[in-house]
């Protein structure tokens, strides 16, 4: 017996008891010069193999609302401490992750409307996390 579920966009199907994403895709590894990056976690499967690929990168920045709710399509900008931009990207969801040089950054995240900045430093090896929340709703 085969059942299907929609559930926020995403298509399931329960074969022989088990779940299994059909139409769904693992978020991609991009480019922006030498810095690879990625975004995604709308839904747990999603939010579980971004955390599974957390090793491979030294930056992940988390976008919430205050209450706790994610938040996604948030502007992220990062520049070097020159204030030269190095990437610029629109989060597929919550989570963001970008493998890094080793130095000071400047990451602004505009969602709503409002745009926070966080100045951050990123180490070679091991994983740095911000936490950005915004107040209200959009």
């Amino acid at each position: 017996m085969i059942r299907r579920l929609f559930m926020a966009g995403v298509s399931l199907v329960l074969v022989a008891g088990g779940a299994h994403a059909q139409g769904t895709a693992s978020p991609q590894v991009k480019k922006a010069g030498e810095i690879s990056y990625l975004s995604g976690g709308v839904g747990k499967p999603e939010r579980e193999q971004l955390r599974a690929l957390e090793k491979d990168f030294n930056l992940k920045i988390l976008f919430a609302q205050t209450d706790g709710k994610y938040v996604a399509n948030v502007k992220a900008v990062v520049s070097d401490a020159k204030g030269r931009k190095l990437l610029e990207h629109v989060a597929d969801g919550p989570y963001f992750m970008a493998r890094m040089p080793a130095g000071e950054y400047s990451v602004a995240a505009t969602f709503a409307g409002k745009t926070q900045t966080r100045k951050v430093g990123v180490a070679a090896k091991g994983l740095r996390t911000e936490i950005l929340r915004w107040s209200g709703t959009p």
